[in-house]
């Protein structure tokens, strides 16, 4: 029934419940928050964590019941099998649009630990979420430009600071840790900028996620590997929610976590450079995929019309 309104209506109206979705579950996730706090107990913590993270996966099924009633997008995912609720990943992806966000909660849900990820400290000013994310132990990052790093000296390592910090909490329940490693979404612009040697993809960093495994330890035993697609080149939330995205498809891979991939990135210049490299084909494999993906599309005709030189990514 609601799948057959004007897109527009059906936008406003999962709009209207993704809101009160989000409204309703932020009543218990910011108590259970106070109540966390009374009493300072490793055991109290760990317990209230549990509840917190139930909270926000049954705020997920909320989300994840407005798309099925309001939309008919077609998901076309693999590899998300035989996952396990109890194990600690890290979840790696190529990243378009908050969509991608949107697609790894549908996707993974309920079948490996909440996703948690890093966050630009400005957006916990964002109504309701920033402190929902807050309550969540999301950490906050302040990105520093090079301008300011020179100023001021000190603030040089701060992220990976925290990135230590956030780790330590993450360690006390399984979680898993996602993180979009070209460091900002796609587009053309910041294609050629970069000079991306990547069709569909931009450079990955390999910084903070060397980081998230040298800091979690044993902890992390597998990454997800995952590749997003839209095959009709349409991928804003908005086109989602109005029932103008077709099709999704995902393919996701688990990789082992070995020793040759546990190193300190910061002091070691050998194991930051292998660390890299590693990124680096992991990458170039994810731009195949991509290309086997959107064969015929249109997505795929305008990313391989980029001009300009392609350089090395490592």
């Amino acid at each position: 029934m609601l799948k057959t309104l004007p897109g527009p209506v059906r936008g406003i109206l999962a709009l209207v419940l993704f809101v009160g979705n989000t409204f309703f579950w932020c009543i218990p996730l910011f108590l259970m928050t106070a109540l966390k706090a009374l009493l300072p107990l490793r055991g109290w913590r760990r317990g209230c964590g549990r509840v917190l993270n139930a909270i926000a996966e049954n705020w997920i099924w909320g989300n994840n019941l407005t798309q099925r009633l309001t939309t008919s997008t077609r998901w076309d995912v693999q590899g998300a099998e035989q996952l396990d609720l109890s194990q600690w990943y890290l979840v790696l992806a190529n990243h378009q649009s908050w969509t991608d966000i949107v697609v790894l909660q549908r996707v993974f849900h309920r079948k490996i630990p909440f996703l948690k990820f890093f966050i630009k400290k400005e957006l916990f000013w964002l109504p309701f979420l920033g402190q929902a994310w807050w309550a969540l132990d999301f950490p906050f990052i302040k990105r520093f430009s090079r301008q300011q790093l020179e100023q001021k000296p000190h603030l040089r390592g701060k992220d990976l600071e925290i990135t230590r910090k956030a780790c330590e909490r993450f360690k006390q329940l399984p979680i898993s840790i996602m993180n979009f490693v070209e460091g900002t979404r796609f587009t053309l612009q910041k294609h050629r900028q970069q000079g991306s040697p990547y069709t569909h993809l931009l450079k990955p960093r390999a910084g903070g996620i060397a980081s998230v495994l040298h800091a979690m330890g044993d902890r992390i035993h597998r990454v997800l590997d995952v590749t997003i697609v839209y095959p009709g080149g349409r991928h804003s939330f908005w086109a989602l929610i109005c029932g103008r995205i077709a099709e999704i498809k995902v393919r996701v891979r688990s990789l082992p976590v070995g020793p040759e991939l546990i190193g300190d990135a910061v002091g070691d210049g050998g194991f930051r450079l292998r660390f890299q490299q590693w990124l680096n084909t992991l990458w170039a494999e994810k731009d195949r995929q991509i290309d086997e993906l959107t064969a015929g599309c249109a997505c795929r005709r305008e990313s391989i019309s980029l001009p300009g030189p392609m350089v090395s990514g490592s």
